[in-house]
């Protein structure tokens, strides 16, 4: 199996358009339709039909079944999918684009999958990466209704990546009571997660004496017990987002995971979450890092995958 190097940089391209992946809108009933066409490629999600019943009629809508309402409502309105699909150039005489093809055939028979979700605000997005023999294929969406489908070769995952994880213009980033790395026992982050969170904030000063000199900085000195009260708050009411990637060893036959890689929004940016042990204590490391950090997270996950 061909290695997956996201920390090494890699030549560049001999032109522009090399190095530019393609990227293509699609609605779910012409990504649906793509799939069809491509020999009956499954797509790396399953999509359950809402659907009202008597008792939404009876008891009137809840928030859930609303929703339900507008998604249909929203599928509704989209163009046939083969006339749309031709219009646009990616259909020809019933035959769909083979780059298209290509790309949604890959996301079904990878031998990488990195599945990522990215929560900001009220906003979940999801996006599935495929990897096989050098090629990638990701699909993204926010509504469930809209996705983009792009391919490129594995030298462009990393700047893709990257793209994931870029902070929405509308979030308003100011400064954090958080350092910018922070250790600490995943006992203590658990605990006073959970105190802050059921209005609790009293407990936070039991919970840090409890493990007094046990937070340290980036240079392994123990954090003032005060400091360490400010920002086990701040972790809870800075928190505004947070990044989830999951991969798994799809080669192997079994799907088995084989990391998760875990970042968490606060008041200045991402903080990316590193759980290690100390002993028999474990623990969680809290590191500032930018969009483009995220490659280099997951090269580690990654290199389990392909070595």
């Amino acid at each position: 199996m061909a290695t997956v190097d996201l920390s090494t940089p890699h030549p560049a391209p001999e032109s522009l358009l090399d190095g530019l992946p393609r990227r293509v809108a699609l609605t779910l009933t012409e990504l649906r339709t793509v799939a069809t066409r491509a020999g009956g490629a499954p797509l790396p999600f399953d999509v359950t039909e809402p659907r009202t019943g008597a008792l939404d009629d009876r008891m009137g809508q809840s928030s859930g079944s609303a929703e339900d309402v507008a998604y249909l409502a929203a599928l509704e309105t989209l163009h046939e999918p083969v006339d749309s699909l031709t219009r646009r150039g990616l259909m020809d005489d019933g035959q769909v684009d083979p780059g298209l093809a290509g790309a949604v055939g890959l996301l079904a028979t990878p031998s990488v999958a990195l599945d990522v979700d990215v929560r900001v605000g009220d906003v979940l997005a999801k996006a599935w990466h495929r990897e096989a023999a050098g090629a990638v294929s990701t699909l993204a969406t926010v509504d469930g209704i809209v996705f983009e489908l792009a391919w490129f070769d594995s030298p462009q995952w990393p700047a893709e990546l990257s793209r994931v994880a870029v902070v929405p213009e509308d979030v308003n980033l100011t400064d954090s009571a958080v350092p910018p790395v922070v250790d600490l026992p995943f006992d203590l982050a658990s605990a006073a997660a959970e105190a802050v969170r059921t209005g609790r904030a009293d407990l936070l000063s039991v919970l840090v004496a409890q493990h007094h000199g046990r937070v340290v900085d980036a240079d392994g000195v123990s954090v003032p017990d005060a400091e360490v009260q400010t920002l086990l708050t701040a972790l809870y009411a800075e928190t505004q987002g947070r990044i989830r990637a999951l991969v798994t060893d799809v080669a192997s036959g079994d799907a088995a995971v084989v990391g998760v890689v875990s970042w968490v929004l606060l008041a200045d940016g991402w903080r990316a979450l590193r759980p290690h042990h100390h002993g028999d204590e474990p623990r969680v490391q809290m590191r500032r890092v930018e969009p483009a950090d995220l490659a280099t997270e997951l090269a580690p996950v990654l290199a389990e995958v392909t070595r």
